[in-house]
């Protein structure tokens, strides 16, 4: 009797656990779900706070283009106004001179024939003048070319000591005392028929070309054997490089000329060792042809 009892409450339970399992797997998954769409809710706040920023921002750009396009437009309008009242100036001066012609004898033949050679002046001026810049521009094609040229020639010796360059017009090849001198002298270093070797090889490419061959020196006086003074060292170096230029590397001297110009050209301060050491150079100058300037000049008048 007790063992049936005890089935009969074991039977009425089973289905109570069954129960409890089964709703219990099923609150974990209604758990699972409700996350799972949480998260999906928040991603989808953040895309429209996104959406939401790039808008404002486009709003921005568009409202920033429409304020410049506002500002040409006035712009525009306001310039085209100022070119029709020119237009309208110039249509109005032309009927007045229209006017006076219509009357021959508003101006005499003489007068006539002198408007018509200020008119020929003008045409002929104008040329000119374009002419001039076409010369002066295939002049200053020519000099960056030669200035390109003494660079790859010259390769990589230091900026300090060798330095090409044009001002005004004109090509200014400078070259330190140190890389062609010794030391308060004329005499020449182990170096400097190389660099020498090299300027000629470019100037010998270019024979229309003249050039001076300049000494520079610092303010320090000198006086020794053979040299009375910086006048006189300045003046030796050149001839020094210019002789090299003729007799080693075959430059005609007819394109050459010596020049000394002892300390009053200087490029920095003498007071200090630095800038001494600048002022101590050779200055190699590209002469400008002014002959074909003239001939142009000449052919104009």
């Amino acid at each position: 009797m007790k063992m049936k009892a005890k089935l009969y409450l074991l039977a009425a339970a089973i289905p109570f656990v069954l129960f409890s399992c089964v709703s219990t797997k099923k609150l974990d998954a209604e758990k699972a779900k409700y996350a799972e769409l949480s998260g999906n809710y928040l991603d989808q706040q953040a895309r429209l706070r996104e959406a939401q920023d790039e808008i404002k921002r486009l709003q921005a750009l568009l409202d920033k283009a429409n304020g410049q396009l506002r500002d040409q437009k006035a712009s525009s309008e306001a310039t085209i106004a100022d070119l029709n009242k020119q237009i309208d100036y110039l249509k109005q001066n032309n009927n007045t001179v229209l006017n006076q012609l219509k009357d021959l004898s508003v101006v005499t033949g003489a007068q006539a024939e002198s408007i018509k050679k200020s008119l020929d002046n003008i045409g002929a001026k104008d040329l000119y003048i374009k002419d001039l810049q076409g010369s002066i521009a295939r002049k200053d094609s020519l000099n960056m070319a030669l200035v390109m040229n003494l660079k790859g020639a010259i390769g990589n010796l230091d900026d300090k000591d060798i330095n090409i360059k044009v001002d005004k017009g004109v090509v200014y090849v400078d070259i330190s005392d140190k890389l062609l001198f010794k030391s308060g002298s004329y005499d020449v270093t182990d170096r400097a028929k190389e660099v020498l070797g090299k300027v000629a090889k470019v100037l010998n490419n270019q024979p229309e070309i003249e050039f001076m061959v300049e000494g520079h020196t610092d303010s320090v006086p000198i006086k020794s054997a053979g040299i009375q003074d910086n006048w006189d060292l300045s003046v030796k170096r050149a001839t020094t490089v210019v002789r090299i230029l003729q007799d080693t590397y075959g430059v005609d001297p007819k394109r050459m000329t010596a020049a000394g110009r002892s300390q009053y050209l200087p490029l920095a301060d003498n007071a200090t060792i630095e800038g001494r050491s600048v002022n101590r150079r050779t200055r190699i100058v590209i002469l400008p042809q002014l002959d074909q300037f003239f001939k142009l000049l000449e052919t104009k008048k």
